[in-house]
């Protein structure tokens, strides 16, 4: 039976009292806490909170809970939002000639290990329609050339619009996303880099890695800003190499890597796990 279940992420000015305020509030319309957690930035002087609640017994619901809620945001200066946790977000994969990333996300999906609705595919090349049409999932080429960018980009956000998504996942698209893109989609746009950043920004990261001998490659998941490869950091791996490996060998061993950490990145957004302080994210595990 699936219970029902309401998820309320807070930042705020860190002081006394936040704790107490916002349990009572839960508990005073009869919600149960199923998991808490907090975090407090002494530098920053700011406090992260994430409750899991059980509201099968609420006596409010969503929107009721969040307009009351209101005035108890205005005491403590919060930015906060609620969600209902028995909602899968809505999610599409951008992806281009690399399978890995993405047939990964497709399978963690298909065994509900991924709670999520995945409504399509976008790719700038047709290799990997077979493996999402055979999903169940609609698959959209979507030509891009030097001179035919800013056409491929309208195309797609009419895609996202009609589709309505949460969030998006770059799984090796391997394309920078225009300005606007990443403004309206502040912090709903993940991204793999095949490095551990913010070493070897750009393109051709295991080749950088190669020629400069280095022990340890890595993989980063990050928030997609209009600054390449420089957004909110949300997880990270590494995994050692030595100097018998060459750039195929770390190729081949980057994989596995860029997997995990792009799985676990969207597994947090998900689970709404992710707030961020600047350039920075908290992860509320």
């Amino acid at each position: 039976m699936l219970v029902k279940r309401f998820r309320l992420l807070i930042r705020c000015p860190d002081k006394v009292g936040i704790v107490s305020a916002v349990s009572a509030f839960i508990s005073e319309r009869a919600g149960w806490l199923l998991e808490a957690n907090y975090h407090a930035d002494q530098s920053a002087g700011q406090f992260f909170m994430r409750h899991d609640i059980k509201a099968d017994q609420m006596t409010v619901t969503l929107d009721e809970f969040k307009a009351q809620f209101e005035t108890l945001a205005q005491q403590f200066d919060m930015s906060w939002w609620v969600t209902d946790a028995s909602e899968p977000k809505k999610v599409i994969i951008f992806a281009s000639i690399a399978s890995h990333c993405l047939v990964d996300l497709l399978h963690k999906w298909h065994s509900k290990d991924l709670n999520c609705e995945i409504v399509a595919v976008i790719s700038n090349h047709n290799k990997l329609r077979k493996h999402v049409e055979w999903s169940g999932i609609d698959f959209h080429h979507v030509a891009f050339s030097s001179d035919s960018k800013g056409a491929a980009y309208a195309e797609i956000e009419t895609l996202l619009d009609q589709y309505q998504v949460d969030l998006l996942v770059l799984a090796r698209f391997m394309q920078i996303i225009p300005e606007q893109m990443c403004s309206k989609y502040n912090n709903r746009i993940i991204n793999i880099h095949h490095s551990f950043l913010p070493s070897f920004i750009g393109a051709n990261p295991y080749q950088k890695a190669y020629d400069r001998g280095v022990k340890l490659i890595g993989a980063t998941s990050h928030y997609v800003t209009t600054q390449l490869d420089e957004g909110p950091i949300i997880e990270q791996d590494v995994i050692r190499v030595s100097h018998r490996d060459d750039k195929e060998d770390m190729v081949r061993l980057g994989k596995d890597v860029e997997v995990q950490v792009l799985s676990r990145g969207v597994r947090y957004h998900l689970e709404d796990r992710i707030l961020t302080c600047g350039n920075k994210t908290v992860i509320l595990e």
